[in-house]
């Protein structure tokens, strides 16, 4: 009788061992590769169109299973003022329509996968919905974009489009309002994991 509760409590600790080890092998976590990645939002003025460059990212991507592309989590910050343009003026007038006196980051947060379509050779296309909090407001967004899964490298990358209103930030304006920029901006992505 002894014998046989020292096997079962062997077995038993061996299942929940092994169920462990499963689970930590299927979740897989990445961090987000700042000096690999590129994020570019793009608009337009009444003078020309404009892009402007995050130089400082963070975030992660966790796994429920890489070999299949299941996302379990996804987030990015992108600190405000770390997006530049090259030009001073164009920068401080962005700051300020982003209050980034006050909101110091910009954010994504999946909320729910939708769909992930395997395209083969470790190639996905995916559609998520995703929180995104600019100047302290946050809406829920669709985004679509492309995963692709090599080795301990995980490429993002995609686009998205929206308009500063929804986020309650009045488009910037220049030389006493005589240049005025366009509403939409589409944000241009391209994030490596490792």
């Amino acid at each position: 009788m002894t014998a046989n509760r020292s096997t079962y409590g062997t077995t038993f600790g061996l299942m929940i061992f092994l169920l462990l080890i499963s689970n930590i092998t299927l979740a897989q976590e990445y961090g987000l590769r700042n000096d690999m990645s590129e994020l570019t939002v793009l608009g337009t003025s009444s003078l020309h169109d404009w892009e402007i460059d995050a130089e400082e990212q963070s975030g992660k991507i966790v796994f429920k299973d890489a070999e299949a592309g299941q996302i379990g989590q996804l987030q990015v910050t992108v600190v405000a003022e770390s997006l530049k343009s090259g030009k001073s003026a164009m920068d401080k007038n962005t700051y300020k329509a982003l209050k980034t006196s006050k909101y110091k980051d910009i954010s994504f947060v999946l909320a729910e996968v939708k769909q992930t379509t395997p395209k083969g050779e470790g190639s996905y296309a995916v559609s998520v919905m995703g929180d995104l909090t600019i100047a302290g407001v946050k809406k829920r967004i669709p985004l679509q974009f492309s995963l692709k899964v090599n080795g301990d490298k995980i490429r993002l990358a995609g686009e998205t489009s929206f308009n500063m209103t929804d986020f309650k930030i009045e488009p910037p304006k220049a030389l006493l309002g005589t240049i005025t920029t366009g509403d939409e901006v589409t944000i241009k992505f391209n994030t490596l994991f490792q």
